[in-house]
């Protein structure tokens, strides 16, 4: 992803532009359908969603549906070599949202939110199976290869209060249906996150300095009433 963002020239930024997919998830299964839309909030035309698998392309013709301020490539049923990063794209070559959808043929695949998460906000994992559940739903979460222990019940994984620590790769696997590939979770700071950790320096700092400021006060006040009684 990031030797593609270097040749595309992908902006950042907030934008009215959003895209949205459905499922909300970047692992899907084979032959499962797919809908990416590009939803302009300001009421203007010309967004579409834009891949790069093998080639830069724009969704299947067929695929693709304009409604009003909302361009829509649907893809009814998934095959490997979709799998790809998808993004939407102005008129204009404005590019926005990156976001890699990974196709697989397995019986096991891993929720995760489509979007980086924001430091302070919660982080809920689950292991998903191809056609129906197994009887048995209790799952092993991994993070960068080893055994997360605690914050897993069943086939569901959920961090309450997430930080740059739990940036990862996370995979599941089920004792019966097997392994869900790796799912990089990336973690963004949150301006709020941020002013409070900074509060909280600034607070400390001063925590630490007040004695000294103390010790000062009492020797300049100790050294003026010395001066007072030496002049009379």
């Amino acid at each position: 992803l990031i030797k593609i963002q270097a040749v595309f020239f992908f902006s950042g930024g907030s934008s009215s532009v959003s895209l949205i997919i459905r499922p909300n998830r970047t692992q899907h299964f084979s032959s499962e359908s797919l809908s990416l839309s590009c939803e302009d909030h300001r009421n203007s035309t010309g967004w579409t969603v834009r891949r790069y698998t093998n080639t830069l392309e724009t969704c299947p013709s067929s695929s693709v549906r304009s409604t009003g301020t909302e361009s829509t490539c649907t893809i009814t049923s998934l095959i490997t070599s979709d799998t790809g990063v998808y993004w939407c794209e102005s008129e204009s070559g404005h590019k926005l949202h990156p976001v890699n959808i990974s196709i697989h043929n397995g019986d096991v695949i891993l929720y995760s939110p489509v979007h980086p998460v924001t430091e302070g906000d919660s982080l809920t994992l689950h292991c998903l199976y191809r056609d129906k559940n197994p009887s048995n739903l209790r799952a092993e979460f991994y993070k960068d290869g080893s055994e997360v222990q605690n914050q897993t019940t069943g086939d569901m994984m959920i961090i309450s209060t997430v930080s740059k620590s739990h940036e990862g790769f996370y995979s599941c696997q089920h004792p019966e249906r097997g392994a869900s590939p790796k799912r990089w979770i990336s973690v963004t700071a949150s301006g709020d996150f941020e002013e409070k950790i900074s509060v909280l320096k600034i607070l400390s700092s001063l925590l630490a300095v007040c004695p000294y400021l103390i010790v000062t006060v009492v020797l300049v006040f100790k050294c003026y009433r010395l001066r007072g009684k030496t002049s009379v």
